[in-house]
């Protein structure tokens, strides 16, 4: 005691750096720590201090992520979506990210409804389509909302056809626009008449090749497809090209097999061989059903789901029933194509982030050092992304392991109570959207969900409890 009353006296101020002037007036030594009260505010602190270590909590996100890792989503068919997605209005457009209205939406989003219109044959040209959707003919409605995901715009029209992935564990289905390729297509809001004339020869030609192959084949079970692309250098967002090519392996076989006219087996062959992310709209859908499994767990602070509509990003939590709770979509920190920059940049669109919240994408980078050439950083933080998601995850997917991390399980469900105490947002790697529609990707890089969306729903999932025990 005597030795320590006899030494130099050193401070650890916590909080507020002028608390400790005084003090260094007098010549003492002070670490200042930067300090506030997590989420910022200290109804959000209040929130969380009530959650964590929270035992109806914990039981909750054991039973979410259970149903989550037990989902089995397996390919199954595909068909018109009117047909194969229930209850699906007949003049509704399925759009990526939370609810929107038109006056609202961005140009990328809003030239994509009006090519779904021509599409359908609901219009001939952008000015009667605008007319129609102004007139209230045409409404609009997120993908999630019909247990459905789809890559920017996120456009799906009820003659569009879409993939069917089943849950084999729960016989639950969830769907998704198959992938135009690249160039001016209508994901980017491109409208012209060759964009509806492509979206006509995947409906006419494509599709119901696809769909007799499908026939012959059976049901494709998709994580393991999965697996194995992140042991070949995909993060299964960003990058499909291993498993895209593992796809087509699948399907050549059973397509000979079934007949095709060669010239018809050609186009399809040489369409998906030449579009290296032909994969993502099927990652997208089975990790729309992996979620889905998790979903509705009361009391449960596991993300569910994470989309964006160019406007704003919104996340559902599997306790907090199918509320989104949204902040402005970000801007995208990356590498842009020659000729392009941040002012030409739409904010983040599209709902393929379901893949970071499923816990590939970004949250396995470490899985695909190649992305980075397309993303922009290094390897080492590729690496250090995937570490980072530790922190704010309910624990580990061992369906998907990671060579590079000696076959370390990839970071999942995301837990809102640990984005707010840890101020770490989840990370997603995203193709960049021009905002002008039909001009298409100008890039790719990094963003981060906004933390306000979680911290919204930090205080909702405390009134959960709080009503709970008043009743």
């Amino acid at each position: 005691m005597s030795n320590l009353f006899g030494s130099d006296l050193e401070i650890i101020n916590v909080g507020i750096s002028e608390f400790t002037e005084s003090i260094i007036e007098k010549g003492a030594k002070v670490l200042n720590v930067a300090w506030s009260p997590p989420g910022g505010n200290a109804e959000v602190a209040r929130s969380l201090s009530y959650l964590v270590n929270r035992p109806e909590v914990e039981k909750a996100n054991t039973t979410a992520f259970a149903q989550y890792l037990s989902s089995k989503p397996c390919l199954v068919g595909l068909g018109p979506a009117k047909e194969v997605i229930p209850d699906l209005p007949e003049r509704v457009i399925l759009h990526a990210g939370p609810p929107i209205l038109w006056e609202n939406m961005c140009e990328p989003v809003k030239g994509a409804i009006i090519g779904a219109c021509i599409f359908e044959k609901w219009a001939e040209n952008y000015k009667t389509a605008e007319w129609l959707i102004n007139s209230g003919e045409i409404s609009f409605a997120p993908c999630h909302h019909y247990n459905a995901v789809g890559p920017m715009a996120g456009i799906i029209s009820p003659s569009m056809p879409v993939w069917i992935i089943e849950d084999s564990a729960r016989k639950t289905r969830a769907y998704s626009n198959l992938n135009e390729g690249l160039g001016k297509v209508l994901r980017f809001g491109a409208n012209a008449p060759d964009v509806i004339e492509h979206l006509h020869w995947m409906q006419n030609v494509l599709a119901p090749a696809l769909k007799v192959t499908l026939e012959r084949l059976g049901p494709i079970e998709l994580k393991p497809l999965m697996a194995m692309a992140l042991h070949m250098g995909d993060e299964i967002h960003n990058r499909n090209a291993a498993a895209s090519a593992l796809f087509i392996k699948h399907l050549i076989p059973a397509a000979l097999d079934a007949k095709l006219d060669n010239s018809v087996l050609s186009e399809i062959v040489k369409f998906i061989n030449s579009n290296d992310h032909f994969f993502l709209n099927l990652s997208m859908s089975a990790c729309k059903a992996m979620m889905d499994a998790a979903h509705g767990v009361p009391g449960s602070s596991l993300v569910t789901a994470m989309a964006r509509n160019g406007v704003d990003f919104g996340i559902r939590v599997s306790g907090l029933g199918d509320k989104w709770y949204t902040s402005p979509a970000p801007l995208i920190n990356g590498l842009f194509f020659p000729g392009y920059s941040a002012e030409d940049a739409n904010p983040d669109l599209g709902d393929s982030c379901i893949t970071e919240t499923a816990g590939i994408g970004a949250f396995a980078m470490a899985a695909s050092p190649a992305i980075v050439q397309f993303v922009g950083g290094s390897a080492s933080d590729a690496i250090a992304s995937t570490r980072q998601m530790e922190h704010i995850t309910f624990s580990k997917n061992d369906a998907f392991t990671l060579p590079q991390l000696d076959f370390d399980a990839t970071p999942a469900g995301i837990d809102i109570r640990k984005v707010i105490d840890t101020g770490i947002a989840p990370i997603i790697n995203t193709g960049i959207a021009h905002r002008e529609a039909g001009v298409g990707q100008i890039g790719a890089g990094i963003t981060r969900a906004p933390i306000e969306c979680f911290s919204q729903a930090i205080i909702e999932l405390s009134e959960f409890f709080n009503m709970s025990n008043e009743i």
